[in-house]
């Protein structure tokens, strides 16, 4: 198939545009037309990543993390990435990757983490804003239904786990076509009454061009009148961390073996047990601790996330207990959920994990 088929289905998931500004996931190196028959999945692209997927006969390389966050001016092989991004493009390799869309997204990392933990009632931690818009449209009765039908195939109307979901009013529009129009309704020259449909529904904000291809090709008026309005509701399906509940409440050491034992840490790195029972936790793969004072709010009881610093272990004051079990560890498993992912879809695809452990931290026990 085309790497194109690939990247668009990745995309359909986890849309670039809720990747962070500092980000950098999509297609890095290759060309959306390249045929690709295999493909290797690892958290980080390494220079061992990329000679396992030249020995295994892999065309692209599908990872968390991009091998390039920034701006490359200089490709002489100096720094592993310049060595990476040269061995792809030289074994004509596609890099890949799916970082921060996937991480706030409803189905990713953070869930992936959820499940791992056996987290129950499951929430998203920081909801985006800004992200979700409204279009109001008039349409005769006619073609009313079209008009709804056409908006909902290309994205619009999706609120949470319901689909196809917008508000209608009747009311009349009046219109004079003038001398070079052709009206679908009413006559060139004379004022005309139409009964209509007014017709209101939401979209994501990424999926604008779209869903007004789709009213232009599917409403029968020469000119088509709607509005398009900025919403600054939280979009409840896509933001950063989650929060969820255990089954069974459990003591603080108990929970955090639990959690060194099912995220496969060598060690948890944690504040202070406050002598609560857990039954509330928090997560965030990778570096969350921008998300304490949430985390606090929605009364978790622990935050499991990674990459903190020594002074920052004070902002729990006690009111929550953090506990860090490394940035690899807490993504590890987004292997497996984007294996299950790309299989499900692409059956003839031959898709495989790396062998190799990306992790650069090691630890001397």
């Amino acid at each position: 198939m085309k790497l194109a088929e690939l990247t668009a289905y990745l995309e359909s998931l986890a849309p670039l545009a809720y990747q962070e500004d500092y980000d950098n996931s999509g297609l890095i190196v290759g060309n959306g037309n390249q045929e690709i028959t295999q493909g290797l999945i690892s958290l980080d692209c390494t220079e061992a990543v990329v000679d396992e997927a030249i020995a295994t006969g892999c065309q692209v390389i599908i990872s968390h993390h991009p091998i390039v966050f920034k701006g490359l001016k200089k490709f002489n092989g100096k720094t592993y990435v310049e060595r990476v991004v040269e061995k792809a493009i030289r074994h004509n390799i596609a890099l890949y990757a799916i970082h921060t869309n996937l991480d706030n997204m409803m189905d990713g990392v953070n869930a992936r983490i959820c499940q791992t933990l056996g987290l129950k009632n499951c929430r998203i931690l920081s909801a985006k804003q800004n992200i979700l818009k409204k279009l109001v449209t008039y349409a005769p009765h006619s073609h009313a239904q079209a008009v709804r039908s056409a908006l909902f195939k290309a994205g619009a109307g999706q609120v949470g786990n319901y689909s196809e979901c917008s508000f209608n009013a009747d009311g009349t529009g009046t219109f004079k076509g003038e001398e070079n129009t052709n009206p679908y309704v009413g006559e060139r020259g004379r004022q005309h009454h139409e009964p209509e449909t007014r017709i209101e529904t939401i979209y994501p904000a990424h999926l604008e061009s779209k869903i007004l291809m789709a009213l232009f090709l599917n409403h029968p008026y020469e000119e088509v009148a709607y509005d398009l309005y900025q919403l600054t509701n939280q979009h409840q399906q896509v933001g950063a961390g989650m929060v969820g509940e255990l089954e069974i409440g459990a003591d603080e050491k108990a929970f955090l073996q639990h959690l060194k034992d099912r995220m496969k840490a060598s060690v948890v790195r944690h504040t202070e047990l406050t002598g609560k029972p857990v039954k509330k936790v928090a997560v965030c793969g990778g570096s969350g601790g921008f998300l304490l004072k949430q985390a606090i709010a929605a009364g978790a009881d622990v935050f499991v996330t990674a990459d903190y610093k020594y002074h920052e272990f004070f902002d729990a004051e006690g009111k929550i207990v953090i506990a860090d079990i490394g940035h690899f560890e807490s993504e590890q498993f987004t292997q497996h959920l984007l294996y299950e992912i790309i299989q499900k879809k692409f059956s003839n695809f031959a898709v495989r994990l790396t062998e190799i452990n990306t992790n650069p931290i090691k630890y001397f026990i």
